[in-house]
């Protein structure tokens, strides 16, 4: 536990305020700045867990896409079997076999 004289040199500014007693403060507007995630969009996706799908659907070439497949079964993340299903739709299909393209910021962007 602080003691009150080393909380005044700390915060004297804090302390000043408690002595007084508290004050409301009231919030008329918010601003919003263009560089903060929609908190909306953030509730969309909150909880949710990419799956070696998602990691694909990032790579930029079918070889990154196996790099992603075999680190993932290495962690176990996926199951020998699932990875072995995954490369084979990766050379039967390409990338494309597993939906469009995902921009670095996709989950800011679904709305």
């Amino acid at each position: 536990m602080i003691d009150k004289k080393k909380l005044k040199k700390l915060f004297p500014n804090l302390t000043e305020e408690m002595e007084k007693g508290a004050s409301k403060v009231h919030i008329d507007k918010y601003r919003r700045h263009a560089d903060q995630e929609d908190h909306l969009t953030t509730r969309r996706w909150a909880g949710y867990s990419p799956e070696a799908v998602d990691f694909i659907r990032r790579c930029e070439s079918e070889e990154q896409a196996e790099e992603i497949i075999s680190y993932l079964e290495r962690r176990g993340k996926i199951t020998a079997e699932s990875a072995s299903e995954l490369r084979k739709r990766l050379r039967e299909e390409g990338l494309e076999g597993f939906g469009g393209k995902k921009v670095s910021d996709f989950y800011n962007r679904e709305g």
